[in-house]
């Protein structure tokens, strides 16, 4: 007689199973199963299997809203943020996306609204796709080390009005998540919920995107999390970055209420893109060494949206002219 063993079923199982029941039994997960699925996967209380079963049938349906705000805000119950009251970031961003087109010239943005009293927290990772240059790896041209804890990003802030801290020492288990990639030939929801960790709270979050229908995503998935101010892009290469060669469209929540804008190109033709992409660009720009049109417009054009999410300005052209006024009067040091 054949002897059958019956096991437990594990308390995962039923959210595998709820998103892999076929096309006709499977449905989304409640913003609370998906709450409770990421808490067990932080926690350590799945098994490999699972979680790789777990994170393809996600890749395959498509994170919604739900599933979306549930997922960050268990990732943000699982972090050990500084215990001291910490700083009070203004703009958080993302930079998870890495550029293979043009070089990572949002990074001047980032740094231009820092050396006009905005405090900028930027996370982010790297290397999980080849042939991408990403911020972690470029930083050092700039002369800016990257934070290794909490502390160490809140004490650069304090200095310098900015810091950048890689998802590796942030979260440590959404960057075991993230490198699992080359392993299974997709990306996962983890590429989608790092961006939107926002782990100090700042009141204003830039975002940006490669695929157009994240856009939206983003966008409902804030407004279920209670973030006051977002603003979200199809940047280049996924990044946040306006490309001035053509129209941009911004996404944006502003307390509970959704909007889109139209921003123009700032060129009529479009750019050649450099035949190679040397990161000694960026500080060249930034000390006045090189001229280059497109780089310039860019970083102009990008920190321009982060102003208007912020209400520094009421309007685009308003947004404009302050940004490049930040660019004619900035530090040439760095």
């Amino acid at each position: 007689m054949l002897k059958t063993k019956f096991y437990e079923e594990h308390p995962f199982a039923k959210y595998v199973r709820i998103l892999g029941k076929g096309k006709n039994g499977s449905r989304p997960l409640t913003q609370d199963e998906a709450y409770d699925a990421m808490r067990m996967i932080m926690a350590d209380e799945v098994e490999p299997v699972q979680l790789g079963a777990f994170m393809m049938l996600m890749r395959v349906k498509e994170e919604s809203r739900e599933e979306l705000a549930g997922f960050i805000r268990a990732v943000r119950d699982s972090l050990k943020l500084p215990n001291n009251g910490g700083v009070k970031v203004d703009l958080d961003w993302s930079s998870y996306a890495g550029k293979r087109r043009h070089l990572p010239w949002f990074i001047l943005s980032t740094l231009l609204l820092a050396n006009n009293g905005i405090k900028v927290f930027m996370h982010g990772t790297r290397g999980h796709t080849n042939g991408r240059i990403y911020t972690q790896d470029v930083l050092s041209f700039l002369g800016i080390k990257y934070a290794e804890s909490f502390d160490e990003a809140e004490e650069q802030i304090k200095a310098t009005n900015f810091s950048y801290l890689p998802l590796e020492f942030l979260c440590p288990k959404l960057h075991d998540i993230i490198e699992l990639r080359p392993l299974m030939g997709l990306r996962s929801p983890v590429h989608t919920l790092a961006r939107m960790l926002n782990p100090f709270d700042a009141p204003y979050v830039m975002q940006g995107i490669f695929h157009p229908g994240y856009r939206p995503v983003h966008q409902e998935a804030a407004l279920l999390l209670n973030q006051p101010h977002l603003a979200v892009i199809k940047g280049e290469g996924g990044e946040i970055e306006r490309n001035p060669d053509i129209e941009c469209l911004v996404q944006s929540l502003h307390n509970g209420v959704l909007s889109d804008e139209i921003w123009p190109p700032l060129f009529e033709k479009r750019h050649v893109k450099d035949s190679v992409l040397d990161p000694l660009r960026l500080p060249a720009l930034w000390r006045g060494e090189i001229e280059d049109e497109f780089a310039e417009a860019t970083v102009i054009g990008t920190a321009a949206i982060a102003l208007k999410l912020m209400g520094k300005t009421e309007s685009i052209d308003e947004a404009q002219q302050m940004a490049s006024k930040m660019w004619q009067e900035r530090s040439r040091k760095i």
